[in-house]
């Protein structure tokens, strides 16, 4: 028998259907496979709420880099893409928004999906290299 957040938004369908159509709580419970406190809980919620999910609302702590903060950011990404996170959060902390630590840039800067990377050194081709390129190209054309 499974706790009510283990029951799947079926079985909570289930649940309401069966009380909805005059099906005791024992036998609900047996139906579904849950126990009668669930389908008590269950079915409190829905007539309370008109909705059976278990999600609650999350509780966090709000972002101290707002979306408009998130955007300027970007913005000073783009003016400079060589800058270190250290430069990025001294010019981000002069304008007049709250001053914010090096690691949260760097938090939302990953969450922005802009990571830092290194570019590889790869030899340019020479002449020759070139030359067989091309002639192996024409050969394969087809």
């Amino acid at each position: 028998m499974g706790k009510a957040a283990d029951l799947s938004e079926f079985d909570r369908g289930q649940i309401v259907m069966a009380r909805r159509l005059g099906t005791s709580i024992t036998e609900t419970a047996l139906l579904v496979g849950c126990s009668r406190s669930a389908v008590v809980s269950i079915h409190a919620k829905w007539i309370n709420d008109g909705d059976t999910s278990s999600r609650g609302q999350r509780v966090c702590r709000p972002r101290v880099i707002k979306e408009k903060g998130r955007r300027r950011l970007s913005c000073l990404v783009k003016q400079n893409r060589r800058q270190t996170v250290a430069q990025l959060t001294d010019q981000y902390n002069a304008g007049p928004i709250t001053s914010v630590s090096e690691h949260t840039v760097q938090r939302t800067l990953l969450d922005m999906g802009l990571c830092s990377r290194r570019p590889t050194r790869v030899p340019l081709l020479t002449k020759p290299h070139r030359q067989l390129r091309l002639q192996w190209a024409r050969e394969h054309r087809d």
